[in-house]
């Protein structure tokens, strides 16, 4: 049987649902060999999934997924293998995770106004490490004023929406910098997610690339095939290794699983070789 790897997954050290040490759990009921912990600007929960996947036979593989944009758009960006104790990697964690509070701050400002309890869904959010709209999301939901996130978002949170803040991340360089300088390697995550023509995409990748970019995500749980396809031809035109993974957040999501076959297409060097001790 091909190696089940997973090298993009959450836990609720950002908008995930498990602990890391339940997220490990799980990967090791599924057979998963390699794992990624890769929380939202946040390293926090590294260490103890490590030493939970070193108790289960499980590779670990230290990550992040930094929040980045260009041309104003939000772009994110995995780092693997970085190093936990890297000072700059960590002072730009902390500085975009109080960017984080200051929106979500912002958000409840913005649904008070709009007659919903702000500064309790405020607090409800803050309780995570990384809070992200996710947060807000399902404390509206814990708070019986919608029925599920999707409707949190669609009716308060998304942008045009009363409670929407725009986010002000660092650009796509500064952030794909931070993981090399970290001892990193930079995958673009989600490359079909970000609703670029055919020829921004490009521009993107090679922008990338320029970076210090060494892969990009190729097989990802829920990715058609058509975009599985067209991340393939990114990698191979820009020569970029291939990243697998499930952006797992919680075990509710079916179409997130967690734990993913390690099998790209052909001409794709997956990163996976360079991570395996």
């Amino acid at each position: 049987m091909a190696l089940r790897i997973d090298l993009h997954t959450h836990s609720d050290r950002s908008d995930g649902m498990l602990s890391p040490q339940q997220l490990v759990a799980l990967a090791a009921a599924r057979q998963v060999a390699l794992l990624a912990l890769t929380d939202h600007d946040t390293l926090s929960g590294c260490e103890p999934a490590r030493a939970a996947c070193a108790a289960a036979g499980i590779d670990f593989v230290a990550g992040v997924e930094l929040s980045s944009q260009w041309r104003e758009r939000e772009i994110h960006v995995v780092g693997l293998r970085v190093d936990l104790a890297d000072a700059g990697l960590r002072s730009h964690c902390e500085a975009v995770l109080q960017r984080r509070r200051q929106r979500i701050e912002a958000m409840a400002q913005r649904l008070s106004r709009a007659g919903l309890p702000g500064a309790e869904l405020a607090a409800r959010a803050l309780r995570s490490p990384s809070p992200t709209r996710m947060h807000l999301a399902r404390a509206l939901c814990s708070l019986a004023l919608c029925n599920s996130s999707e409707q949190a978002f669609q009716r308060w949170l998304q942008r045009g929406r009363p409670g929407y803040v725009p986010a002000l991340w660092p650009e796509l360089a500064a952030a794909v910098q931070r993981i090399v300088d970290a001892g990193g390697i930079a995958v673009l995550a989600h490359p079909h997610r970000y609703r670029l023509s055919a020829g921004a995409q490009r521009e993107l990748v090679a922008a990338f690339k320029q970076a210090g970019g060494e892969a990009i995500e190729v097989s990802l749980a829920g990715m058609a095939q058509r975009d599985a396809e067209r991340a393939a031809s990114l990698a191979r035109r820009f020569g970029l290794a291939g990243s697998v993974g499930s952006d797992f957040h919680e075990p509710d999501l079916p179409w997130r699983p967690l734990g993913r076959f390690a099998k790209l297409p052909d001409l794709v060097t997956p990163i996976a070789a360079r991570l395996v001790p």
